[in-house]
């Protein structure tokens, strides 16, 4: 199920890979713009979530030769990546990050399997998200609340992409499958 949030959200694409070109190696010319993208499958835990995200900041300050965007690209991936740990209920979660040169857009992507509690939770948030009338009044509304919370865990992520990252966000839900998906663009290419 897809949550439109009023006009935060790009239409998601679906993404598909296809082989290497006959004998020369070189991708076809539909996935040269893509690379450099990356899909990860992994039980995660907060030292690995620290250690992709430096990985993920570094490769991409690399690639794009654009500090900001590396460091957005990084924000997102450990905070989509956090929440994904904390509520997977097999311990699993997938990370995926799509660049297209072509477009100047990234996508990061996180997928888990969720309880039907934590799924109405999401898509409470999701549903504040798009109420809201903008990233910072979002944010600081989170931020002022999260510091009266006694829980341990404000729900602070999804306002911070937004806000900080710049990227906007989408659900969507399957089942019990769960992907959260923030879309961005990023100034230069190499």
């Amino acid at each position: 199920m897809d949550i439109p949030l009023n006009g935060h959200v790009e239409e998601v694409e679906d993404v598909r890979m296809t082989e290497l070109g006959p004998a020369t190696g070189a991708p076809p010319p539909s996935l040269q713009t893509i690379v450099p993208s990356f899909e990860l499958f992994f039980r995660p835990s907060i030292e690995l979530i620290s250690v992709i995200r430096r990985f993920v900041a570094e490769f991409y300050r690399e690639v794009l030769d654009d500090s900001d965007a590396s460091d957005r690209i990084a924000l997102t991936t450990h905070e989509l990546l956090e929440n994904a740990a904390k509520y997977s209920t097999d311990g699993t979660a997938a990370l995926y990050v799509e660049v297209d040169r072509s477009t100047r857009s990234v996508l990061v992507r996180t997928t888990n399997r969720a309880t039907p509690e934590q799924i109405t939770k999401l898509r409470d948030s999701f549903g504040e998200i798009a109420a809201a009338p903008d990233a910072d009044s979002l944010y600081a509304s989170v931020i002022q609340t999260t510091a009266k919370q006694t829980s341990g865990s404000g729900g602070i992520g999804l306002a911070r992409i937004w806000a900080e990252s710049q990227m906007s966000l989408q659900l969507q839900v399957d089942g019990d499958s769960v992907a959260v998906l923030a879309r961005g663009r990023f100034a230069s290419t190499r």
